[in-house]
């Protein structure tokens, strides 16, 4: 059920939610915006549904994203975007590093050790890189010999593959306990890069 809202007062709470997005760099959750505007969840819920709704045929798009929304361009129109800037918005993972992305992404948290029995070559340089662009952090040590430490995904990760959370990563198959993961997250990511 709609909320009632006097439209003249609806159409300004969905102008501020609309700049709010547009200027952040990252996603805003529906309780930053709602503190913000000193407005109910339930409502910017509704406002952040209308604007889904009116940008559904545009250039851009309002994506849930890492937890929040974002304005963002459609993938369709990334060529274009790509040209403006005179610039690639991101330099491809290689395949090393989208197969360790992808063991993390599953099995987080999880120690180097543990990559390179899945992978079974040296991940130490591709963890590194994968660190550098913050797709991944450290999130601790585990409590084992040696205290090794524990890598997880970031939120980066989340923007970068226009993933709401975890939960959109596609399932693993039932099957062998190392499934190849790699092939299902590249898969999955192919169809959901942000543009």
């Amino acid at each position: 059920m709609r909320l009632w809202v006097d439209p003249d007062a609806r159409k300004r709470l969905k102008g501020a939610v609309e700049a709010l997005l547009f200027v952040s760099n990252d996603p805003v959750t529906t309780a930053q915006l709602a503190k913000v505007l000193e407005i109910e969840e339930d409502l910017v819920e509704e406002l952040l549904a209308e604007l889904q709704e009116e940008y559904s045929d545009r250039g851009i798009q309002l994506k849930a994203v890492a937890g929040g929304y974002q304005m963002c361009t459609r993938p369709e129109y990334s060529e274009v975007v790509k040209r403006l800037l005179h610039l690639d918005t991101r330099e491809p993972l290689s395949q090393a590093a989208l197969e360790t992305l992808a063991i993390i992404a599953y099995r987080q948290p999880i120690t180097r050790a543990e990559i390179e029995a899945i992978r079974g070559v040296r991940s130490d340089h591709v963890l590194e890189k994968l660190l550098e662009t913050q797709l991944i952090k450290v999130a601790g040590r585990k409590e084992a010999p040696g205290r090794p430490l524990l890598y997880v995904t970031t939120e980066r990760f989340l923007r970068y593959f226009g993933l709401r959370d975890l939960s959109d990563l596609p399932p693993l198959p039932e099957g062998p306990s190392t499934p190849s993961e790699k092939i299902l997250l590249e898969k999955s990511l192919n169809t959901s890069h942000r543009g």
